[in-house]
């Protein structure tokens, strides 16, 4: 994937990023603090690494991609980073709504921070909540798992092998990556991301319009059985009436 604008900044989102006329593929990150959410984002966006971020900025960034040919509107939500308490995590209700809203999960958790590792199956068991509801109970949205920071190595606390079996038992796709050391690795893992959403069929016009699908939907026999029954009931009582 190349990006087609030659980004120096990066800058939220406005409505004059989006093009109707391109598909848009959404995708929300999500961690705790400190894990290097918007270094990822960024890195991955502009290719460049900037060692300090307003903390819990929350932006929403929007570039026009290619994707295997096809020209797309990326839109990735950074969120807030997720605190936690002694009673686990404490998940805001805007980012409940991101998760609902986004094509596709990024789960970051830092190798330096083993609280953060902790916090990743608790993510995931919201995400599901929230997917469940938004889709009615259907399959919800690829999730990767990204562990980022792996460059510090004299303060590595979560090892290796234990971001693998994680993703094994979360079912999604694992990523060791350093967002400060290179681009490569970052950009593979949300490339790869975005092809497998690019694949995915858009949903039909009559999915997006419940509306106007409701209003065509045939009425039932018995609201239909009923109708008809009432005009018999009406018609006698005029008659009647007429003939008085």
């Amino acid at each position: 994937m190349r990006l087609i604008h030659n980004m120096t900044t990066i800058a939220e989102c406005s409505s004059a990023d989006y093009s109707p006329a391109n598909r848009a593929i959404k995708i929300v990150v999500i961690g705790a603090g400190g894990v290097g959410k918007t270094a990822l984002v960024v890195r991955f966006l502009t290719r460049r690494f900037i060692g300090d971020y307003e903390r819990n900025a929350g932006n929403l960034y929007s570039r026009e991609v290619q994707v295997d040919g096809e020209q797309v509107s990326l839109q990735v939500q950074d969120t807030p980073g997720v605190e936690i308490s002694n009673n686990g995590a404490v998940l805001p209700d805007h980012v409940s709504c991101f998760l609902q809203w986004a094509d596709a999960v990024v789960l970051v958790y830092s190798v330096t921070d083993r609280r953060s590792f902790e916090l990743v199956p608790q993510l995931h068991q919201r995400l599901s909540q929230c997917s469940s509801v938004s889709v009615g109970g259907g399959v919800g949205p690829p999730v990767v798992l990204l562990a980022n920071k792996t460059d510090l190595l004299h303060m590595r606390c979560v090892d290796p092998q234990q971001g693998p079996l994680l993703a094994g038992t979360l079912g999604c796709a694992f990523y060791e990556v350093s967002a400060s050391e290179g681009y490569s690795q970052v950009h593979g893992a949300f490339h790869r991301l975005c092809c497998q959403l690019a694949k995915q069929r858009p949903p039909s016009p009559a999915a997006t319009q419940p509306a106007a699908a409701e209003k065509r939907r045939p009425k039932s026999p018995n609201m239909q059985d009923l109708k008809r029954r009432f005009k018999q009931a009406l018609s006698a009582k005029v008659r009647i009436v007429t003939s008085v």
